[in-house]
């Protein structure tokens, strides 16, 4: 039967003969082909994406504020020009 301790010197031993065979250049080598894919790759860390998710998010709050205020503003102007030019109407009417 196998116990621990032959599975961990078959471990250790297979460890080493990867360290010793072209094994463990051919990872090397591939660790640095997907590095340098992914330095030219256009991609930011995930930290810096949320952070600009969430400016993204408060700026987009800031402009449905703002295009609500500008509505009203211009709803009021509407209304004002409105009661202004029906003032006017009313004094070109002759009197009874």
């Amino acid at each position: 039967m196998i116990n621990s301790a032959m599975l961990d010197d078959l471990a250790a031993r297979i460890g080493r003969a990867i360290e010793a065979s072209p094994a463990k250049d051919i990872e090397k080598n591939v660790k640095a082909l997907l590095q340098g894919a992914l330095a030219r790759l256009d991609v930011v860390p995930r930290a810096e994406f949320d952070l600009q998710l969430q400016v993204l998010r408060r700026t987009r709050e800031k402009l449905e504020a703002l295009e609500g205020r500008v509505a009203a503003l211009e709803a009021a102007a509407i209304e004002a020009s409105g009661a202004g030019a029906a003032g006017r109407v009313a004094d070109d009417l002759p009197a009874d």
